[in-house]
């Protein structure tokens, strides 16, 4: 069913903020998650919701979220994200990695002990919407196995860079540093579905397209070994620099058997520090038309940047509604139900 991204909000905010979250806090959660519905990411949308709920009751997520600042220095800022909901801890440290950057040039954030933030290029197009080069990345819960390996040592270890645009939306990379997120894994495996050979290996390092096996053994890094290198450059800087966990210490959102202990970097590069922000674009702009009218392989009729597909799908989901399955629709309505709020989710004509 197709809900207004509007009323989704409303309905998401009230729910956190029954959790215990405060008002602003839960706000912001909402805000994220539905955008990343909006922009077609289904795995890191409202589906998240009741995830969220499970771990506070369990008391393995505390609201309201307390992040503390550890350090201050120069262009450079560290915090403790007190394991609270990741999505306000990371939107407070880019805002103020923005404003780092405003003062020097650059900013910097790192995150320790926070969880899951949710869709990385939120972030990342905070800062492109504020004439700079936005950075963001996180670690998380082994999934992948080393190059070579069989045992699951990394995260997907996600990135977001987005650069901002002359009168049109920026443009934005989001990429986990596997070949798929094991979000679609998970799916497939809800749904009885096989899932394509490549994506994952069993728990022997066999290519398998069983989702249950894959769910057993490990994830495929992207590009072979290069996945996989970025995925520990990654651990390194939001794991172990932070002072946050890092390789297999972490542990799965999806199963509440402790804090995740996740680690999150942020950065601004502000342009006009280089050049004039006008000039940038400008340039930049004949850079992506010289980029999208370049030829074509066989059967292609039109390329893309980077997040023009799920940018395009925000823009007519704000139009049409937020398309959202129906199971997903039920588990918040069970959860509106239980935390007694008088909304419910329900098809709008």
């Amino acid at each position: 069913m197709n809900i207004r991204a509007e009323k989704l909000e409303e309905i998401s905010t009230a729910l956190v903020e029954s959790l215990g979250a405060e008002r602003e806090e839960a706000g912001i959660v909402s805000r994220i998650l539905v955008n990343a519905d909006l922009r077609g990411i289904g795995t890191h949308g409202l589906v998240f919701l009741p995830m969220i709920a499970e771990r506070i009751d369990a008391r393995v997520l505390k609201v309201p979220t307390r992040l503390s600042l550890i350090k201050d220095d120069g262009a450079i800022l560290h915090y403790d994200g007190g394991n609270g909901l990741g999505q306000p801890a990371a939107f407070i440290a880019m805002t103020k990695t923005i404003e780092k950057a405003k003062q020097y040039g650059l900013g910097l954030s790192l995150i320790k002990n926070t969880n899951h933030i949710g869709l990385l290029a939120y972030y990342s197009l905070m800062a492109a919407r504020e004439g700079m080069i936005g950075f963001c990345a996180c670690n998380g819960a082994a999934s992948i196995a080393p190059w070579g390996g069989a045992e699951a040592f990394f995260g997907t270890n996600p990135f977001s860079l987005a650069a901002p645009r002359e009168k049109k939306d920026p443009v934005v990379l989001d990429m986990s540093t596997s070949l798929v997120a094991r979000g679609k894994i998970r799916r497939a495996l809800k749904l009885g579905e096989a899932i394509p050979l490549g994506w994952a290996l069993d728990k022997e390092g066999n290519p398998t397209t069983d989702p249950k096996a894959a769910m057993e053994g490990t994830l495929v890094p992207i590009g072979g070994p290069k996945g996989s290198g970025m995925a520990l450059f990654i651990d390194l800087i939001c794991g172990l620099l932070s002072g946050s966990k890092y390789g297999k210490e972490l542990l799965s959102f999806h199963q509440v058997n402790g804090p995740t202990g996740v680690g999150v970097v942020t950065m601004a590069i502000d342009i006009s520090r280089f050049m004039p922000l006008h000039v940038f674009t400008s340039l930049a702009e004949r850079h992506f038309t010289d980029l999208v009218e370049s030829e074509k392989a066989p059967g292609v009729s039109r390329i893309y940047l980077p997040g023009e597909i799920e940018t395009e799908m925000e823009r007519e989901n704000r139009k049409k509604g937020v398309p959202l399955d129906n199971s997903i629709v039920d588990s918040l309505n069970r959860l509106l139900i239980r935390k007694g709020i008088p909304f419910s989710i329900q098809e709008e004509n």
